[in-house]
């Protein structure tokens, strides 16, 4: 049963509770990423995140680590471009214990300087693992080809320049301008009572301020345009990205679908087409990544830098192809896999508080497992090939190749 409410100071909470679990999960939610961030202060939402974990006003870093296997549960956070998520996950009975760790590191964390110093030594390690693992850099790459050095185009993890140069007071004005009640959302999953929980989250999350809302500015500019990151390595990977929809999209179950067929599964065109077919990849793969204001529709493969043209040619043929050829065999068949992806996902308690929290602050309303579903299943032939002709237009497009490539080798593909 899903149910909202606000705290006195204004807080709005979303819950879900899941009376078949022993499991609770309880997430804060800071509606602030690195889109938000200023060119020279990138990074600091995920460096602040890793800080919160280094000590309070009570309890040292050590303790923290202690008592949360002390209650067998799991403590963690995340940062990504448009949110920074604190959560703790742990066994029922302990509740009361946990949402107190989670709130005192959330309020009551101290920053201390000699922690901040060794902090910034782990995140630029962080960064080198990152450039190191080729398949997911690319696609930091990719959002720097299609929107640009600031905003959805800055790397979450920041970079080492503006790594080295963070202060205490950096973040601590980050934590001012915000951390508040108008930028958090608090969501709650699993074996919960509302009676409960509600005066719990008023006791320990009941004096937050309130505070500024981030600002997206600008909606930014899809940038169509090939960019070669020439660097010998084993293979090539490329990213080609395609101007897609926001979150909010009243169109997104159509979306999924179209990305579904195109490139979500082993039955999908690209995967059947260019692996199991042509052997030209043992990794590709089509994804959406969406904003509150927009998105990119994508293809990610890792290839033989002699096969890299091919590819992109095959994959820009699946892309034309698709308006006149999808049939109605295939969408019958993504809407059972999506469908499928979508209520595995809701199995955990994990995935209902991030589910919950996300169409909170997405939506702005609660969508039932069900209505979902049925948003799945009236989705029409003509809409998928209808969003398919106005989503694959050739000055939307965007490559990106990481690997031992030069520009010439792929010249005249867009």
């Amino acid at each position: 049963m899903f149910k909202k409410e606000y705290l006195e100071n204004g807080l709005p909470v979303v819950m879900e509770s899941l009376k078949n679990m022993r499991s609770v999960v309880i997430g804060i939610w800071v509606k602030v990423g690195s889109r938000s961030e200023k060119a020279e202060k990138n990074g600091i939402s995920h460096f602040l995140e890793h800080m919160f974990f280094k000590g309070t006003k009570k309890r040292s870093a050590k303790d923290i680590c202690f008592e949360i296997d002390s209650l067998g549960g799991e403590l963690n956070a995340f940062t990504s471009r448009e949110n920074t998520t604190f959560y703790i996950k742990m066994l029922d009975e302990y509740l009361e214990q946990g949402l107190e760790l989670l709130s005192d590191i959330f309020l009551n964390s101290t920053f201390p300087e000699e922690d901040i110093e060794k902090e910034k030594t782990v995140i630029k390690e962080e960064i080198k693992m990152v450039e190191d693992t080729p398949d997911d850099y690319i696609h930091d790459l990719s959002n720097q080809t299609i929107w640009g050095s600031t905003g959805l185009g800055q790397s979450v993890l920041g970079r080492r320049e503006t790594i080295k140069s963070f202060t205490r007071e950096d973040l601590l004005s980050h934590i001012r301008k915000y951390y508040g009640t108008k930028d958090t959302v608090i969501s709650c999953a699993g074996n919960i009572e509302h009676d409960r929980i509600i005066p719990l989250l008023s006791k320990n999350l009941g004096n937050l301020r309130r505070g500024s809302e981030p600002e997206l500015g600008d909606t930014p500019e899809f940038r169509s345009k090939v960019e070669v990151y020439h660097k010998e390595l084993s293979e090539a990977h490329l990213c080609l990205g395609i101007r897609g929809l926001p979150q909010s999209f009243k169109e997104r179950y159509v979306f999924f679908l179209l990305n579904t067929i195109l490139g979500a599964g082993v039955s999908s065109r690209l995967f059947q087409e260019i692996r199991e077919k042509r052997g030209l990849a043992y990794s590709i793969y089509s994804f959406v990544a969406s904003y509150h204001d927009t998105g990119v529709w994508g293809v990610y493969a890792g290839v033989s830098r002699k096969k890299v043209k091919e590819v992109l040619e095959l994959v820009l043929s699946e892309l034309y192809d698709l308006k006149d050829t999808v049939t109605e065999t295939e969408l019958a068949r993504a809407k059972n896999q999506l469908k499928g992806n979508i209520i595995l996902g809701l199995e955990s308690s994990n995935g209902r508080m991030n589910n919950i929290a996300r169409q909170e602050i997405y939506y702005g309303k609660y969508y039932s497992p069900k209505e979902i579903i049925n948003g799945i299943e009236s989705i029409t032939l003509d809409q998928v090939r209808n969003l398919a002709e106005r989503l694959i237009q050739r000055e939307y497009f965007s490559v990106t190749i990481h690997g031992p490539v030069k520009a010439e080798d792929i010249k005249g593909i867009l």
